[in-house]
């Protein structure tokens, strides 16, 4: 594995570095001591899954508030996403920063999501699958979001969403 820091803190795309020969490839896809290694206080709680059937398909943007904040490792199992986290930490240089990071199962990167920033993505294919091992349980009243074209934060999505809840859709201004 190869761990890359991105512009904001914290957010970290994961590359795996397959092993392959005549039975095809293996990949470590996480590690508990590489992680320490860099600095990324991460031990997964939960695992789950997101499927979704139509291209532009939205979700998010996601995050939870204490006591129940999520660090998150997202990986793309099927398809293509373009993967968004956002800096809503204060007192971070990169406050109200995004990054975007293309995830795509023939590349196994994931992205790596610290407590403190919001978390989303549109799926770029058909069929886009997403794993997200997840360190905390899901607590619903801790659950916030984002909109996804809130102008606070500028988003450079590669598309609109043809596919999006209401209440993603829905989310206040953060301005």
């Amino acid at each position: 594995m190869i761990l890359r820091p991105t512009a904001i803190a914290g957010v970290v795309e994961v590359l795996a570095e397959p092993v392959a020969d005549a039975r095809g490839r293996f990949i470590r896809t996480w590690c508990a001591d590489e992680f320490a290694a860099a600095g990324l206080d991460f031990r997964p709680h939960q695992v789950s899954i997101s499927e979704n059937r139509a291209r532009h398909t939205l979700r998010g943007l996601h995050f939870q508030v204490a006591p129940a904040e999520e660090r998150k490792l997202i990986r793309c199992l099927r398809g293509a996403v373009f993967d968004v986290a956002v800096d809503l930490r204060p007192d971070s240089p990169s406050y109200r920063c995004w990054v975007g990071v293309e995830l795509t199962a023939a590349q196994h990167n994931a992205l790596f999501v610290p407590h403190g920033c919001a978390h989303g993505f549109l799926s770029l294919t058909e069929d886009a699958w997403l794993e997200y091992l997840i360190d905390a349980p899901y607590r619903p009243g801790t659950a916030r979001g984002l909109r996804w074209n809130d102008p606070a934060f500028g988003i450079a999505w590669p598309a609109a969403p043809a596919v999006i809840s209401d209440r993603d859709r829905d989310w206040p201004d953060h301005g």
